[in-house]
């Protein structure tokens, strides 16, 4: 019953997280912020463990460990809930473009202002100036409550795992217990996948649906100003987590202890790796059948820490799994946003294929990694070149990727120029040209329209088209003399709204992407059910709890927190065109350098895991080290053992000698 509500647990929190990451693009358009801001949320949720993840592993596996999650639940949901108000709080999503016409106007504004001396003098058009009142009217504060929600959420997620995982090992059968621990992380991944479907459905949904009439958006579900209805998730995602709470809340203390587990403290490899050391801290085990003890348990708190982080195999390893961490992190929370980006896909379908080609490998992954645990019976050093020869295998996979490129959007003035020739170009004077000087037009704004050449302009301004036909979606722009210039044909030169649709050349290469992402993944979380077997294996069963807080709290505090940053701003260096707040300030990014992203996306993700084998190989050459020492020790204690009980059977033969003396009836002697 404890491994089942655990693994709903799982579900429910890997679902929220889950969806978070899906909807980072999205929010970062509703919000008009950057990605290293969006990074900053996505960290938040870290921050929330760092808060208590210590004190909660510690004294609460002397407490009520079944109770204590299930109030973690409740806060996971109430955080969750919270991300969501802010959409109920500001007003309707504002769709950024150059053109506002009445969608039942049969004459129509001519797209292309006439240009004078007087508005030259004056700059640019007005709606690119900040608007009075903009500060009321700017959603930008209100991701706060998003990132606030994001913290109580990563609070209540605090005792799920280390509780949760050293419950398991403390009362399931040894042989066991890697199996069961694969079923929870195998479970954990399902909750992804619905995660990613979930947001994958919503980004469909238009963010004011039920409140606008969609016949008068213009925009579709591939432009790059689309904002799914990414709150409703979040009150599903909340719902499902409330849910969790309820069965732990009629569980027990503590469970019978299996039979191999009556006789031992701990395991023989246990003992290689953290003595008891004569510590008066750990002569009284508080178990938890026991009355607590607060005061007690305070008092060892520290003492316990240091013989904890004194054991030199727990430290190299915490130093790989954060490397490692830093890698996956910030890979996973950027996958999505680079899908979009890199091969022309849309925000949802980036979500559904996330949910149900990736995750699925990676579930698979983490089961098949606890069946080879158990059928194989790998030890510590097993378990540990099981984990390292998968990660490094994924790790060359990887490096695939970087010959899986496309080439980038034809957008004029910023790729390509107004000939059409490919001329890279961040500046804004690129923008204009001769055939759309005429025009008072705005590089702020970003309102794309397609060209018969198929080009993108910016704005219908700057295809510098004159006049317009048709409304809302199907409207059309005619006389558009920038695109007439890389076109023969006589006649009608139009633009219809929207980007151009994806290249080409991408067409062929994102099933390869595809595929190579899911055996990647699957070969990468093979390793995942051994690695943390790995950690739980190496350190007493007192001191598990802490030791996998511990782990949990660098993990999150040093890679958590930080990789979505700077992943987050690293991706913003290779943007093209940003969007403007409603106070003029850069909000979101438009369109990417799709070439230096991939470049800065996937060597940060491959540096950052060829640094983490470098510490493998020291942490091999140190587990060897110490366990050959061990044995040697072993070997040594087993030989004082046999003289000893040499040393006590001829003492008693000398005893037996003196009971059997001629004076003693042995007749008595044998009724006595």
């Amino acid at each position: 019953m404890f491994l089942a509500a655990l693994s709903y647990a799982y579900f429910a929190k890997t679902l929220s997280g889950s969806y978070m990451k899906s909807t980072i693009t999205q929010l970062e358009r509703r919000f008009d912020i950057p990605s290293y801001l969006i990074g900053v949320i996505d960290g938040s949720f870290e921050i929330g463990n760092l808060l208590v993840i210590a004190f909660v592993s510690y004294f609460g596996a002397k407490l009520h460990r079944p109770k204590i999650i299930a109030a973690g639940c409740i806060l996971m949901s109430l955080g969750t809930f919270l991300i969501a108000m802010p959409h109920f709080i500001i007003g309707r999503y504002k769709i950024e473009t150059t053109f506002r016409a009445s969608a039942n106007s049969t004459s129509q504004l001519s797209p292309c202002p006439v240009s004078s001396l007087e508005s030259s003098r004056a700059g640019d058009r007005p709606s690119s100036l900040p608007s009075e009142g903009c500060e009321q009217e700017s959603s930008i504060s209100m991701w706060m409550y998003v990132l606030l929600g994001n913290v109580l959420r990563g609070i209540g997620e605090t005792p799920v795992q280390p509780l949760g995982i050293s419950y398991i090992d403390d009362y399931a059968q040894s042989e066991n217990a890697a199996l069961y621990i694969g079923c929870v992380q195998t479970i954990a991944i399902i909750g992804p996948v619905f995660g990613f479907l979930l947001g994958s459905l919503c980004a469909k949904i238009y963010v004011d649906v039920g409140y606008v009439d969609m016949e008068t958006i213009t925009i579709t579900p591939e432009d790059a100003r689309w904002v799914g209805a990414w709150w409703l998730g979040y009150l599903v995602a909340g719902t499902v987590t409330l849910l969790s709470a309820v069965p732990f809340w009629f569980l027990p203390k503590s469970l019978p202890v299996p039979v191999d587990k009556h006789d031992s403290v701990c395991t023989p490899e246990q003992t290689r790796f953290i003595k008891d050391a004569d510590s008066p801290t750990l002569d009284h085990k508080i178990r938890p059948e026991e009355p607590t003890n607060l005061h007690m348990m305070a008092n060892e708190f520290v003492p316990t820490l240091k013989i904890l982080l004194g054991n030199p195999v727990y430290i190299i390893y915490l130093g790989v799994t954060i490397i490692q961490f830093n890698s996956l992190i910030g890979m996973v929370t950027y996958k999505p946003k680079y899908i979009e980006q890199h091969y022309g896909q849309s925000a949802s379908k980036a979500n559904f294929l996330m949910g149900m080609i990736n995750i699925p490998a990676v579930a698979l992954g983490m089961f098949s990694g606890g069946v080879v645990m158990k059928k194989f019976k790998l030890g510590v050093m097993g378990a540990a070149k099981f984990a390292f020869g998968t990660s490094l295998l994924g790790f060359f996979l990887s490096f695939l990727f970087l010959a899986m490129g496309c080439e980038n959007s034809k957008v004029a003035g910023i790729t390509v120029s107004y000939t059409g020739v490919d001329d890279l170009s961040y500046q804004e004077q690129s923008l204009f040209s001769d055939c759309n000087s005429g025009c008072l037009c705005s590089t702020k704004e970003w309102d794309p329209v397609c060209g018969e050449n198929g080009i993108t302009y910016i704005s219908p301004c700057l295809a510098g088209c004159t006049s317009s036909s048709g409304s809302g979606r199907n409207m059309v722009f005619d006389n558009c003399r920038c695109v007439s210039v890389t076109n023969v044909q006589p006649g009608n030169i139009t633009a219809s709204l929207g980007q151009c649709s994806p290249r080409r050349s991408c067409d062929g290469v994102f099933p390869y992407f595809l595929a190579l992402s899911v055996l990647s993944s699957f070969v990468i979380s093979l390793g995942g059910t051994p690695g943390l077997m790995l950690l739980v294996r190496c350190i007493k069963p007192e001191l598990k709890s802490l030791a996998l807080g511990i782990h949990t709290l660098a993990t999150r505090t040093l890679a958590g927190i930080p990789a979505p940053i700077y992943f987050g701003a690293i991706i913003d260096t290779t943007c093209l065109k940003w969007a403007y707040s409603t106070c003029g300030g850069k909000g979101a990014c438009r369109i990417y350098n799709t070439s230096s992203y991939r470049i800065v996306y996937l060597g940060l993700t491959l540096g950052l895991r060829a640094v983490s084998f470098f510490l493998c190989v020291w942490g091999f050459a140190l587990l060897k080290r110490h366990i050959k020492r061990e044995e040697k020790e072993a070997l040594s204690n087993q030989n004082g053992e046999l003289e000893s009980l040499r040393k006590d059977e001829n003492s008693s033969m000398h005893c037996e000698q003196f009971i059997l003396s001629p004076d003693c009836n042995p007749e008595r002697e044998t009724r006595l």
